[in-house]
């Protein structure tokens, strides 16, 4: 399925209009998608898996930002540590002092978002308040990473009332977030919350970055993989 290009206009202009940040999911994507929402001037995109990632990278303008959205294993940081824009699922402390690790054998300091775990699931990753409060507690030591701001996953589900809940339990534990020193964290901090699905519910919450993909792209095939 070709991209949607008059949807894509339409959520660019819709989201520029709130400064919410909008980064295209193109995973199981091919390179041609890509370039066709780069030629509407999209410059951020999302990625699920390491390989995948790197392989697009590649061949596709150096201007783009990427952004690895999955759950990232730390034996795989190094992979993408020379270019990655932004690592959204940051949800343990290991993963972060790798990142660091690997931030400083290429010279460079990778922003991070913590992902807080928000959803009724067990199938979702995150770290709790407890556990954010211990990682704040190491930032000192990890001169090579910084922290910009935070990200989760509401509940899949067709209850709105309860997405709503969560996005805005998160937004609570963002504004907190907020209030740690900017020697630890990012002066301009992201709340990246909301997909397809929800990602105008989310902005509600307090959102100012979605991950959007179905809505360009249409539909996954996974069995590309």
């Amino acid at each position: 399925m070709p991209v949607n290009i008059a949807a894509c206009q339409s959520i660019l202009s819709e989201l520029n209009s709130k400064n919410v940040t909008l980064v295209a999911v193109s995973k199981t994507k091919p390179a041609e998608d890509i370039t066709a929402m780069y030629a509407l001037g999209q410059r951020d995109f999302g990625e699920n898996y390491v390989q995948e990632l790197a392989e697009k990278q590649a061949i596709l303008p150096h201007d783009i930002r990427w952004h690895f959205i999955g759950h990232l294993q730390s034996n795989k940081v190094k992979y993408i540590a020379p270019f990655v824009h932004l690592i959204h699922g940051v949800d343990s402390a290991k993963l972060l002092q790798e990142i660091n690790k690997q931030a400083l054998k290429n010279n460079r300091v990778i922003d991070c978002l913590l992902q807080v775990h928000i959803a009724q699931e067990e199938t979702k990753f995150g770290l709790n308040e407890m556990e954010l409060n211990a990682i704040k507690a190491q930032l000192p030591g990890l001169p090579n990473v910084r922290v910009c701001g935070l990200m989760g996953m509401a509940s899949l589900t067709d209850n709105r009332e309860k997405i709503k809940a969560e996005f805005l339990a998160l937004k609570k534990i963002f504004d907190a977030f907020n209030q740690w020193p900017v020697t630890i964290r990012s002066a301009n901090t992201i709340l990246s919350m909301g997909m397809s699905g929800d990602y105008q519910l989310a902005i509600a919450c307090g959102s100012n970055m979605v991950r959007i993909g179905s809505l360009l792209f249409g539909t996954r095939n996974y069995g590309a993989v």
